[in-house]
């Protein structure tokens, strides 16, 4: 058997889990969080249930020794099931990083290098990856960026209409983000319609907190909503998504910000919070169904937003064959998806009400059976997409040593 331990490592938690390469099912998963403060906290899924611990964690390091206990712990024994592979989630790999990579010492300078590009993300990623490799010094590591599946954009795509040597200097371009879930739901949904996936259209809406939609034509992302940043594109559950970088210049002048106040309001308090006062689409729902006027236009900005990049998308490619949602927001809420495609008949788009209404983890279609334009819920799987490149990385890495 060969296991994969996948690790998303935040600057004060880290997510993980543990697959069955042979089965692709998860074995176990946790959460280590609180790191730094004076009491961190553990939870792990095993195979005996979910078992909680509070404990002091004054580092990553710490972190991967709490987890190891958890497995020795509560199993599934490491001895038992060991890891052939690490595979780490790096939101941001600029336009260096195309691949899934084996990590080595230059690859850890690169991340952070890069990490000017990702200031949130990219120094707790690598803060991840050098404590798991203290954990786990016997095996590869290997770094899956949230932005390599988008290196297939075409420059008009890419580019920013700003001074090209400014641009070129400060690495100012569109980069995307949530590759990996885009390229796992597009590859699921071709196999949803059974078609190759080197002949189809696809749109897929990944709609969770973080908001991004990919145009796909035949296995390959041509655009994409996220910019340089998470920050462009859809609206989100804080972040406003697409502005007119006017509103920055005015707000600085007019109302005093500085450049990190209009950091804070674009990212943590813009989008349905900013609107609404709440952040999660389940709670501005219902305060819209409950007669909030401010809930009821943020649920409206939000899928007019939605339909323009779906639109826009269809042109871009030509047609549409397959269009899927996902992410928390997507696979389950049907009244988002209903109101997102109202209207899109003339654009080849059915909606089956009622198959729209069923609840499932599975993949489903949600469209008539003569619907030209095939619509699908794929629930994402971003660990197991991180478990297959990884995998396959080593594989390249070992037939080519």
């Amino acid at each position: 058997m060969s296991a994969v331990l996948v690790v998303n490592s935040g600057s004060s938690s880290f997510k993980y889990q543990l697959i069955d390469m042979d089965t692709e099912e998860a074995l176990a998963g946790g959460l280590v969080e609180r790191i730094g403060e004076s009491s961190g906290h553990t939870t792990h899924h095993g195979p005996n249930g979910t078992s909680e611990r509070t404990l002091p964690i004054p580092d990553h390091t710490a972190g991967f020794r709490a987890m190891l206990d958890a497995f020795d712990d509560d199993g599934p024994s490491l001895t038992d099931f060991p890891p052939v592979a690490v595979g780490h989630r790096v939101v941001h790999g600029g336009k260096r990083f195309f691949e899934p990579t084996v990590v080595t010492p230059l690859v850890e300078i690169n991340i952070e290098d890069l990490a000017d590009l990702a200031p949130l993300h990219n120094p707790a990623n690598l803060q991840g990856i050098r404590a798991a490799e203290k954990a786990f010094p016997d095996v590869p590591h290997v770094a899956v960026f949230d932005t390599a599946f988008h290196q297939t954009l075409p420059p008009e795509a890419y580019t920013y209409a700003i001074d090209a040597a400014l641009a070129e200097k400060h690495r100012v371009r569109r980069y995307g983000f949530h590759g990996t879930s885009h390229k796992f739901v597009s590859e699921a949904a071709a196999e949803v319609v059974g078609r190759p996936l080197g002949e189809l259209k696809q749109i897929v809406l990944h709609l969770g907190n973080g908001a991004s939609a990919c145009a796909i034509d035949g296995g390959r992302s041509v655009d994409t909503s996220m910019g340089m940043t998470p920050l462009e594109g859809l609206v989100m559950g804080t972040r406003s998504g697409d502005i007119d970088p006017a509103v920055l210049v005015h707000l600085a002048r007019r109302a005093n910000l500085s450049i990190d106040d209009l950091d804070e309001l674009l990212n943590r308090r813009s989008g349905l919070l900013g609107l609404s006062g709440r952040g999660d689409m389940r709670d501005v729902r219902r305060a819209a169904e409950n007669g909030d006027a401010n809930a009821q236009l943020a649920l409206d900005t939000y899928v007019h937003r939605l339909k323009r990049y779906i639109g826009a998308y269809i042109a871009e490619l030509g047609g549409l064959d397959v269009l899927t949602f996902t992410a928390g927001v997507g696979e389950n809420d049907a009244a988002l998806r209903a109101d997102a495609l109202a209207g899109l008949e003339g654009l080849g788009i059915r909606m089956d009400a009622a198959r729209n209404q069923e609840r499932s983890r599975e993949a489903r279609v949600i469209s008539t059976d003569d619907s030209p334009v095939t619509v699908l819920v794929v629930p994402t799987n971003e660990e197991l997409e991180i478990a297959r490149q990884t995998l396959a990385a080593i594989g390249e890495s070992v037939a080519a040593g």
